[in-house]
Parts: C-alpha cells; sequence; structure tokens
C-alpha cells in the first residue's frame, strides 16, 4: 500500500511538473506576443555620420537607449535636406519618440510640426531646430564655446589679426559660437578681419579658405575654427606654404586628430564637449518622453532658448578648455579617448608638466 501511494504522489508530481511548464511556456509565449507592442522605439534623424564626433554620439546613443530597453532606427541623411525630410516622414510612421540633428536649423520645420500632430515627442540633438514646436533642446553650451575659443586664444598670441572658418551658417551651432567669439573681442585690440562658413563641412573649402588667407594682404595671427576637422584642413595649408611659421589654431570636439596635433605642437588647443554625457542623456529623456514620464533632474542647466516658435526648454551642458597641459585629465581620464590613440601604442601618457 505503502509503494503504492508513493508511486501515486511521485506521478501528480510529474504531472503538476508538466503543467507549470506549459503554463511558463505559454506565458513566455504570450510576452513575446505582447512584448513588441510595449517596446519603445526611439528615431534618431541625423545629418550625417561622415563626421567623426557624430558617429560617437550615435554609438552612445544607441547603447544607452538599448540598456533602457528600448529600440533605435537611425536614419543618415548623408547631408542631404530633402533626404532628411523624406526620413522625418519615414519615423513618424515607426516610433514613439524622435531626436533630431538637423542639416539645416530652419528647413524641416514643416516636417518636425507634422510629427508633433501626431502628438510624437521630439528633441532637437546638438543643433537647435527653428520655427517649429519641439519638446527639447539638448546641446553643449556653443556661446560659453565661442567665449572660451576667444579668451584662450588670447593667451596663445598678443596678435591682433584674426580669422574665423566655421561651419555652415544652417548649423545654429555656429551663430551662438560667432556671438561668443565677439562678445570677448568687442573691447579689445583684436579685429576678426573676416569669417569664413564652410558650406556643408566641406574641407576642401575651408582648406581653399586658409590658402586664400595666407595670399593676402592681411597675413593671419590666429584662426579660430569652426570644429576640429576644419582645423585640420587649416593647419594642412599652413604647413604647406608656411611650414617653419607657428600660427595658432583652434578648433572643437577633442578629435583625435586634433588630439594628436595639440601633443606635436600643431594645433594651440580644443573645447572638449562632454558628448558621452550628451548622448547618454538624450537617449534617457527620449525614452522617458516616448512613455510620457517626467524627464530626471541631474547635474545640468536648464533654462529656455526661443526657436522663433515659441521658448524652448534646454538642457546645456558645460565645454572644457583642453591644451596639451590638461588633456590626459580632461580627454583621457574620462574615457572619451584612449592614451594609446592620441600617444600612440606604447605610450600611456604624453603631457607637459
Amino acid at each position: 500500500m505503502k509503494r503504492f501511494l508513493k508511486a501515486f504522489v511521485l506521478v501528480l508530481l510529474c504531472l503538476a511538473s508538466a503543467s507549470c511548464k506549459k503554463q511558463k511556456q505559454v506565458s513566455a509565449e504570450k510576452a513575446a506576443l505582447i512584448a513588441p507592442e510595449n517596446k519603445i522605439t526611439i528615431g534618431f534623424s541625423i545629418d550625417t555620420l561622415a563626421i567623426e564626433r557624430w558617429q560617437r554620439d550615435m554609438d552612445i546613443f544607441i547603447n544607452k537607449a538599448q540598456e533602457l530597453g528600448a529600440e533605435v532606427i537611425v536614419q543618415n541623411a548623408g547631408n542631404d535636406l530633402d533626404e532628411q525630410n523624406r526620413q522625418l516622414m519615414y519615423l513618424m510612421e515607426r516610433t514613439d519618440a524622435i531626436v533630431v540633428l538637423p542639416k539645416d536649423a530652419a528647413s524641416i520645420t514643416e516636417s518636425i510640426q507634422k510629427i508633433r500632430a501626431k502628438g510624437i515627442p521630439v528633441i532637437s540633438y546638438d543643433r537647435l531646430t527653428l520655427n517649429c514646436d519641439i519638446n527639447l533642446y539638448m546641446t553643449i553650451d556653443s556661446e560659453k564655446v565661442g567665449e572660451y575659443m576667444a579668451s584662450q586664444m588670447m593667451r596663445h598670441t598678443t596678435g591682433t589679426n584674426w580669422y574665423c572658418i566655421l561651419g555652415p551658417k544652417e548649423d545654429f551651432n555656429m551663430t551662438l559660437i560667432n556671438d561668443g567669439i565677439n562678445r570677448i573681442v568687442r573691447n579689445s585690440p583684436v579685429k576678426i578681419n573676416h569669417v569664413f562658413h564652410t558650406d556643408n563641412w566641406n574641407y576642401d573649402l575651408s582648406y581653399q579658405e586658409m590658402v586664400r588667407i595666407l595670399k593676402s594682404d592681411v597675413f593671419p595671427d590666429a584662426i579660430i575654427c569652426g570644429n576640429d576637422a576644419v582645423a585640420s584642413s587649416v593647419i594642412q595649408a599652413i604647413s604647406r606654404y608656411y611650414p617653419d611659421i607657428y600660427i595658432p589654431v583652434c578648433g572643437q570636439d577633442a578629435d583625435i586628430a586634433a588630439c594628436q596635433d595639440i601633443v606635436r605642437g600643431k594645433q594651440a588647443f580644443t573645447i572638449y564637449k562632454p558628448i558621452i554625457r550628451l548622448a547618454e542623456l538624450a537617449a534617457e529623456f527620449a525614452v522617458c518622453l516616448a512613455k510620457k514620464e517626467a524627464l530626471p533632474e541631474g547635474n545640468f542647466r536648464v533654462s529656455s532658448i526661443n526657436n522663433g516658435y515659441t521658448d524652448i526648454p534646454t538642457v546645456w551642458l558645460e565645454p572644457t578648455y583642453v591644451d596639451k597641459y590638461n588633456l590626459d585629465k580632461v580627454v583621457i581620464d574620462s574615457g572619451f579617448h584612449n592614451a594609446s590613440s592620441i600617444y600612440g601604442p606604447s605610450t600611456s601618457s604624453g603631457a607637459t608638466e
């Protein structure tokens, strides 16, 4: 009788186990069917991925969004305005929130208004989108970038004949940078002889402009550039035509090539922008907006900027001046670049004290 009871209990346990497994399997199948409907999808419309800076931003953004459980659809416009507008319409049908890095600050207005009319939140990333209803603008303080460029350049040269070779006019950050530069030099002996805007970030054009400046009647004492890639083209022109003359050149973004040129003494300085933090915050905020959750608070400045349509809530991060003396601390210790990429594989540090 005892043996019979034991056998009966074993049968019940087996049946119970099988039932549990089946229930778990059914639950898992249901979850699999339900999960895609609840999954957040973020669209990222980007002007171009041809620039090292934007490749870095994109990788960080995607990793953070996926860490938060969201999917990301990236659309690269390839520096084509019409294509960016088409891609925005594509994202409108497939995403819960859209982050946009506009090619032209004022030429995606209609697309953004259509997106907002459908109730899809939009974040303008690092470049302000003008004349439309965006939910949030996230950037590094470009006016302060310009102020740092001008004030620090005054430490690198006593010469007063300066030139600015910036990025495209339609990049609103160039307007802000120029405002920052002018604020510093306004009451100084410095004269900005000419401001050149590099159309489409075409570095052949910035190179040609530097050649023109070198052949002009007013020889440059300093060149302020729209980014480090522009600075690199300027340095190439100087190296070709005046290899024995040092002209202070600065840019922004702390690209690897720029950091290498700073170490070699070819570029005076760069402005580091905390893009790791910016991209991660943008991913966090995009997910929150998609879920209709309150945005997190943090150690960043929040104010508003008028984009021609209304006052837009804005998250500002702070830039940092970088030269050969603090490059290790700011760029390497932060994890932005590793030492070997700047100093070579056999060197872990190379800052001059």
